[in-house]
């Protein structure tokens, strides 16, 4: 997790929401080349995505407005705030607040042919969403998606991803 520093005053506040320097020394040298920004209602729920090699990406994530539970899940065998979801992990989020905008930042561009996922209702996960599950908006794709038991990783913890 990156936090920024704030800087607060009478008119208001102002940060650096990203800067490649500190970035480069907290985290690694990554080259983003997309961002991406969605907007979604309570009970909306996102995930759990991942690109295929070779489109593996990366991403650096941060809810600009509202609240939203975000998680990231490894799949590889082994192993205002921002938070950095490495290559080899799949990333989803629950919207907690009436409205957010969420956006994010890949290192690689976006392949429909790469596109996968785990199903984000897998109880053997065990992540409390924090929405009841017959509440939640899932899209028909996001519905679809193998649990983690029956999923076929394509990621190899023997080959760097970078």
């Amino acid at each position: 997790i990156i936090e920024p520093r704030i800087f607060k005053d009478a008119r208001g506040y102002f940060f650096e929401s990203y800067s490649q320097r500190e970035f480069e020394e907290k985290v690694d040298k990554i080259n983003f080349v997309q961002d991406n920004e969605s907007m979604s209602s309570y009970g909306v729920m996102r995930g759990l995505h991942f690109q295929r090699p070779p489109y593996t990406q990366s991403k650096l994530v941060r809810c600009v407005k509202g609240a939203v539970l975000d998680v990231a899940v490894e799949l590889t065998e082994e192993n205002h705030r921002q938070f950095f979801v490495p290559r080899g992990f799949a990333h989803g989020f629950a919207v907690l607040s009436e409205t957010a905008v969420f956006q994010y930042k890949c290192d690689n561009f976006y392949h429909p042919e790469a596109d996968g996922g785990i199903s984000i209702l897998d109880n053997s996960l065990d992540i409390d969403w924090r929405i009841p599950t017959e509440h939640a908006i899932l899209s028909e794709k996001d519905t679809k998606h193998p649990l983690l038991k029956d999923f076929d990783s394509p990621f190899d913890y023997h080959v760097s991803l970078y």
